[in-house]
Protein backbone atom coordinates (compact mmCIF):
# COMPACT_ATOMS: atom_id res chain seq x y z
CA UNK A 1 0.00 0.00 0.00
CA UNK A 2 3.04 2.15 0.25
CA UNK A 3 3.15 3.45 -2.77
CA UNK A 4 0.45 4.07 -4.61
CA UNK A 5 -0.68 4.50 -8.55
CA UNK A 6 -0.27 8.57 -9.23
CA UNK A 7 -2.48 7.98 -12.58
CA UNK A 8 -5.33 7.29 -10.02
CA UNK A 9 -4.74 9.93 -7.63
CA UNK A 10 -4.46 12.68 -10.66
CA UNK A 11 -8.20 10.73 -11.83
CA UNK A 12 -9.48 11.50 -8.12
CA UNK A 13 -8.11 14.94 -8.03
CA UNK A 14 -9.89 15.79 -11.78
CA UNK A 15 -13.17 14.31 -10.73
CA UNK A 16 -12.69 16.31 -7.60
CA UNK A 17 -12.19 19.64 -8.98
CA UNK A 18 -15.31 18.73 -11.46
CA UNK A 19 -17.49 18.08 -8.47
CA UNK A 20 -16.19 21.14 -6.36
CA UNK A 21 -16.94 23.53 -9.26
CA UNK A 22 -20.49 22.07 -9.41
CA UNK A 23 -20.71 22.51 -5.71
CA UNK A 24 -19.31 26.64 -5.74
CA UNK A 25 -21.57 29.48 -4.49
CA UNK A 26 -23.82 26.60 -2.63
CA UNK A 27 -24.40 26.70 1.10
CA UNK A 28 -23.73 23.76 3.12
CA UNK A 29 -27.00 23.61 4.50
CA UNK A 30 -28.39 23.34 0.98
CA UNK A 31 -26.15 20.24 0.10
CA UNK A 32 -27.10 17.44 -0.16
CA UNK A 33 -25.01 14.51 2.23
CA UNK A 34 -22.90 13.56 -0.80
CA UNK A 35 -22.24 17.16 -1.47
CA UNK A 36 -21.41 17.99 1.52
CA UNK A 37 -18.70 15.11 2.04
CA UNK A 38 -17.44 16.10 -1.55
CA UNK A 39 -17.00 20.15 -0.03
CA UNK A 40 -15.04 19.06 2.69
CA UNK A 41 -12.72 16.63 0.75
CA UNK A 42 -9.68 19.19 0.13
CA UNK A 43 -9.56 19.28 4.05
CA UNK A 44 -9.55 15.66 4.51
CA UNK A 45 -6.32 15.77 1.95
CA UNK A 46 -4.64 18.98 3.93
CA UNK A 47 -5.26 17.32 7.41
CA UNK A 48 -3.92 13.84 5.77
CA UNK A 49 -0.87 15.21 4.36
CA UNK A 50 -0.11 17.08 8.00
CA UNK A 51 0.72 13.24 9.10
CA UNK A 52 4.40 11.61 7.92
CA UNK A 53 3.90 8.84 5.59
CA UNK A 54 7.52 7.60 5.87
CA UNK A 55 7.74 4.08 6.79
CA UNK A 56 8.67 4.61 11.29
CA UNK A 57 5.66 6.97 10.78
CA UNK A 58 2.54 5.30 8.93
CA UNK A 59 3.65 1.73 7.93
CA UNK A 60 2.72 0.68 4.45
CA UNK A 61 -0.06 3.30 4.27
CA UNK A 62 0.55 5.73 0.89
CA UNK A 63 -0.82 9.26 1.54
CA UNK A 64 -4.07 7.83 -0.47
CA UNK A 65 -4.46 5.29 2.42
CA UNK A 66 -4.75 8.29 4.20
CA UNK A 67 -6.98 10.66 2.52
CA UNK A 68 -9.18 7.39 2.24
CA UNK A 69 -9.10 6.89 6.10
CA UNK A 70 -9.89 10.47 6.52
CA UNK A 71 -12.86 10.16 4.34
CA UNK A 72 -14.37 7.50 5.98
CA UNK A 73 -14.07 9.55 9.09
CA UNK A 74 -15.61 12.83 7.61
CA UNK A 75 -18.89 10.43 5.92
CA UNK A 76 -19.47 9.66 9.82
CA UNK A 77 -19.15 13.30 10.96
CA UNK A 78 -21.64 14.15 8.25
CA UNK A 79 -23.67 11.54 9.50
CA UNK A 80 -23.75 12.51 12.97
CA UNK A 81 -24.22 16.78 12.63
CA UNK A 82 -26.98 18.11 14.14
CA UNK A 83 -27.98 21.01 11.99
CA UNK A 84 -30.54 22.34 14.63
CA UNK A 85 -27.20 23.42 16.70
CA UNK A 86 -25.53 24.73 13.51
CA UNK A 87 -27.96 26.96 12.86
CA UNK A 88 -27.18 28.17 16.48
CA UNK A 89 -23.70 29.08 15.79
CA UNK A 90 -22.54 32.46 14.98
CA UNK A 91 -19.89 31.21 12.36
CA UNK A 92 -20.84 27.57 10.95
CA UNK A 93 -18.08 27.24 8.43
CA UNK A 94 -15.47 27.46 11.17
CA UNK A 95 -17.68 25.03 13.55
CA UNK A 96 -18.29 22.81 10.84
CA UNK A 97 -14.17 22.90 10.06
CA UNK A 98 -13.53 22.46 13.69
CA UNK A 99 -16.09 19.19 13.95
CA UNK A 100 -14.99 17.34 10.80
CA UNK A 101 -11.31 18.05 11.71
CA UNK A 102 -11.19 16.47 15.00
CA UNK A 103 -13.03 13.73 13.19
CA UNK A 104 -10.92 13.21 10.38
CA UNK A 105 -7.65 13.20 12.14
CA UNK A 106 -9.18 10.38 15.07
CA UNK A 107 -9.70 8.30 11.73
CA UNK A 108 -6.45 9.17 10.40
CA UNK A 109 -4.85 8.04 13.28
CA UNK A 110 -6.23 4.99 14.06
CA UNK A 111 -5.65 3.51 10.94
CA UNK A 112 -2.24 4.42 11.17
CA UNK A 113 -2.30 2.87 14.52
CA UNK A 114 -3.75 -0.46 13.30
CA UNK A 115 -1.77 -0.81 10.05
CA UNK A 116 2.01 0.46 11.16
CA UNK A 117 2.50 -2.67 12.16
CA UNK A 118 5.84 -3.08 14.20
CA UNK A 119 5.28 -0.83 16.53
CA UNK A 120 2.20 -1.16 18.37
CA UNK A 121 0.98 0.26 21.25
CA UNK A 122 -2.93 -0.17 22.82
CA UNK A 123 -4.41 2.28 21.10
CA UNK A 124 -6.52 3.38 24.69
CA UNK A 125 -2.72 3.76 25.35
CA UNK A 126 -2.36 6.22 22.35
CA UNK A 127 -5.46 7.80 22.85
CA UNK A 128 -4.53 8.05 26.39
CA UNK A 129 -0.87 9.86 25.86
CA UNK A 130 -3.19 12.73 22.91
CA UNK A 131 -5.90 13.10 25.67
CA UNK A 132 -3.33 14.18 28.43
CA UNK A 133 -0.62 15.81 26.15
CA UNK A 134 -2.02 16.69 23.11
CA UNK A 135 0.44 18.79 20.93
CA UNK A 136 2.53 19.68 24.55
CA UNK A 137 6.54 19.72 24.13
CA UNK A 138 6.33 18.00 27.46
CA UNK A 139 5.62 14.43 25.83
CA UNK A 140 7.90 14.96 23.01
CA UNK A 141 10.72 15.85 25.34
CA UNK A 142 9.74 12.81 27.83
CA UNK A 143 10.28 10.68 24.47
CA UNK A 144 13.75 12.21 23.37
CA UNK A 145 15.17 13.16 27.32
CA UNK A 146 14.58 9.09 28.15
CA UNK A 147 16.51 8.23 25.16
CA UNK A 148 19.43 10.74 24.63
CA UNK A 149 19.70 12.10 28.02
CA UNK A 150 18.85 8.66 30.45
CA UNK A 151 22.50 6.93 29.89
CA UNK A 152 24.60 10.26 31.13
CA UNK A 153 25.85 10.28 34.46
CA UNK A 154 24.54 13.53 35.98
CA UNK A 155 26.97 15.67 36.32
CA UNK A 156 27.74 17.01 39.62
CA UNK A 157 26.43 20.80 39.21
CA UNK A 158 23.48 19.97 37.83
CA UNK A 159 20.11 19.21 39.70
CA UNK A 160 18.11 18.85 36.24
CA UNK A 161 15.46 15.78 36.39
CA UNK A 162 15.48 15.00 33.41
CA UNK A 163 19.22 13.03 34.38
CA UNK A 164 16.94 11.07 36.69
CA UNK A 165 14.49 9.19 34.15
CA UNK A 166 15.21 5.84 32.98
CA UNK A 167 15.89 4.15 29.70
CA UNK A 168 12.63 3.40 28.15
CA UNK A 169 13.78 3.35 24.56
CA UNK A 170 13.96 -0.68 24.60
CA UNK A 171 10.41 -1.11 23.98
CA UNK A 172 10.83 0.63 20.33
CA UNK A 173 11.48 -1.37 17.27
CA UNK A 174 15.17 -0.45 17.62
CA UNK A 175 15.54 0.19 13.61
CA UNK A 176 12.93 1.81 13.13
CA UNK A 177 13.53 3.94 16.08
CA UNK A 178 16.68 4.97 14.59
CA UNK A 179 16.39 5.04 11.28
CA UNK A 180 13.55 7.91 12.63
CA UNK A 181 15.64 9.33 15.12
CA UNK A 182 18.56 10.18 12.25
CA UNK A 183 15.81 11.63 9.84
CA UNK A 184 15.27 14.30 12.69
CA UNK A 185 18.92 15.06 13.70
CA UNK A 186 19.67 15.39 10.64
CA UNK A 187 17.32 17.81 9.54
CA UNK A 188 17.25 19.52 12.92
CA UNK A 189 20.41 19.89 14.00
CA UNK A 190 24.29 20.83 13.60
CA UNK A 191 26.94 18.06 12.64
CA UNK A 192 28.20 18.33 15.92
CA UNK A 193 24.86 18.07 17.45
CA UNK A 194 24.09 15.08 15.42
CA UNK A 195 27.10 13.10 16.01
CA UNK A 196 27.33 13.81 20.06
CA UNK A 197 23.52 12.17 19.77
CA UNK A 198 24.26 9.61 17.77
CA UNK A 199 27.37 8.65 19.62
CA UNK A 200 25.21 8.71 23.03
CA UNK A 201 22.81 6.74 21.53
CA UNK A 202 23.86 4.60 19.35
CA UNK A 203 22.31 4.67 16.02
CA UNK A 204 24.82 3.32 13.97
CA UNK A 205 27.40 1.89 16.41
CA UNK A 206 27.28 1.27 20.23
CA UNK A 207 26.37 3.62 22.59
CA UNK A 208 29.26 6.01 24.19
CA UNK A 209 30.25 7.69 27.76
CA UNK A 210 30.54 11.01 27.80
CA UNK A 211 33.99 11.16 28.24
CA UNK A 212 34.77 9.25 25.26
CA UNK A 213 31.93 10.82 23.18
CA UNK A 214 34.80 13.97 24.18
CA UNK A 215 37.82 11.66 23.15
CA UNK A 216 36.56 10.84 20.03
CA UNK A 217 35.00 14.55 18.84
CA UNK A 218 38.07 16.45 19.84
CA UNK A 219 36.16 18.03 22.67
CA UNK A 220 38.93 19.37 25.43
CA UNK A 221 39.07 20.32 28.52
CA UNK A 222 39.41 19.41 31.94
CA UNK A 223 35.80 18.79 32.18
CA UNK A 224 35.32 17.84 28.96
CA UNK A 225 32.60 14.67 29.63
CA UNK A 226 30.44 17.45 31.19
CA UNK A 227 30.54 19.70 28.33
CA UNK A 228 29.59 16.85 26.26
CA UNK A 229 26.73 16.34 28.28
CA UNK A 230 25.90 20.02 28.41
CA UNK A 231 25.83 20.08 24.38
CA UNK A 232 23.90 17.25 24.41
CA UNK A 233 20.94 19.01 26.81
CA UNK A 234 21.42 22.21 23.80
CA UNK A 235 20.72 19.21 21.10
CA UNK A 236 17.84 17.95 22.67
CA UNK A 237 16.28 21.31 24.13
CA UNK A 238 16.95 22.08 20.02
CA UNK A 239 15.40 19.25 18.85
CA UNK A 240 12.40 19.42 20.82
CA UNK A 241 11.98 23.46 20.34
CA UNK A 242 12.41 22.37 16.63
CA UNK A 243 9.71 19.08 15.56
CA UNK A 244 6.63 18.97 14.89
CA UNK A 245 5.00 17.84 18.18
CA UNK A 246 2.06 16.25 16.83
CA UNK A 247 4.02 13.91 14.32
CA UNK A 248 5.99 12.97 16.76
CA UNK A 249 3.17 12.13 19.03
CA UNK A 250 1.40 10.52 16.06
CA UNK A 251 4.51 8.48 16.05
CA UNK A 252 4.26 7.37 19.35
Amino acid sequence: MKKYNIQNYVRYKEDLKKSLARLEGKSWEDCTREELITKFMPLVESLARKFSTTQQASGVQSIMDLIQSGGAGLTKAVDRLDRETLDKSEDVEKTLKSFFSKRVKGAIRRSIDINRGDIRIPEHKLNEIRKNFGKDEKMVALFFNSIFLSIDEKPSNDDNPIYDIPDKSEPYNQQILNIYLTGLLKKHLSELEFQILRLSYGLDCDKHAAKDIAKILNIQGTSSYVRVSQLKKQAVDKLINSVDHSQVLDYL
